[in-house]
């Protein structure tokens, strides 16, 4: 897929790193850290390591070419190429990416496997699905009223209610993530954060979600998971799975968005 460059507006393969017309560096070519895996075999192990339940429950399939409705995946097929993929509840197939970056490909089910996590942590009960500041907590941890922390686990539960992704409202292109909204500006062909939208709740998000959108990408943006790149944040303890296997719900995911 073509992406804009920002810098001097010329059309590129969103798998480049660098704009070959002016040499910058592009949006999203590099949200992966340095501690996030970058290899099929990396990912592996970082699943293991987070204690997440098999792959038959969490239907994310990590170096397998699995057909059946209702998975993730990603795998390298009889050339080489690294295909991500999801399959819809009707069993179609969404090809995320195909292609030779084997650290892109890793990184898109890698992102979406986060987001998977904190979604499923926000539907057990009392559960808190904000990323947690390992040097506030440190600090803070017991000064602040309990009462306090259940209001903000509430909070963030209520946030998590809307899934990631492009939605249509009132005419105006959104973008959902975290707790946040962002619209598309198309006279300048680009995202920034707008105010929550009380038309758009737990209940009624399906009448708005959108699989396919015009103009910039919100993926290539520097908004895009921008809170994974962030110091303060200690993401891997909030990615590890602390309840039991049969918590995890996968019937309650989206199956019916591309992504």
């Amino acid at each position: 897929m073509k992406v804009k460059c920002d810098y001097c507006g010329a059309a590129i393969d969103e798998t480049m790193k660098h704009c070959p017309n002016c040499g910058a560096a592009l949006a999203g070519a590099n949200r992966a850290s340095d501690e996030q895996p970058k290899t099929i075999e990396e990912l592996q192990a970082w699943y293991v390591a987070h204690h997440l339940p098999p792959e038959n429950i969490t239907r994310f399939f990590i170096g397998k070419d699995i057909r059946e409705p209702k998975a993730f995946g990603i795998y390298k097929n009889e050339v080489g190429d690294c295909v991500v993929y999801k399959n819809k509840s009707t069993g179609e197939r969404a090809i995320r990416y195909q292609g030779a970056d084997e650290a892109y490909a890793v990184n898109e089910l890698y992102q979406r496997l986060k987001a998977e996590i904190v979604d499923q942590k926000s539907r057990q009960p009392g559960k808190s699905t904000q990323p947690t500041s390992t040097k506030k907590t440190k600090k803070w941890g017991c000064i602040i009223p309990a009462i306090f922390m259940f209001i903000i686990a509430l909070c963030a539960i209520f946030d998590k209610s809307v899934p990631s992704g492009y939605y249509n409202y009132q005419g105006t292109q959104y973008y959902h993530q975290g707790s946040e909204w962002y619209y598309y500006d198309a006279d300048r062909d680009d995202w920034y954060q707008s105010s929550d939208l009380e038309g758009i709740d737990d209940k009624n998000y399906k009448d708005y979600r959108i699989d396919t959108h015009t103009g910039k990408d919100f993926e290539t943006t520097s908004w895009y998971d921008a809170g994974n790149t962030n110091d303060d944040y200690d993401w891997d303890d909030d990615d590890d799975w602390d309840y039991d296997d049969d918590d995890w719900d996968s019937g309650s995911t989206d199956w019916d968005s591309d992504w």
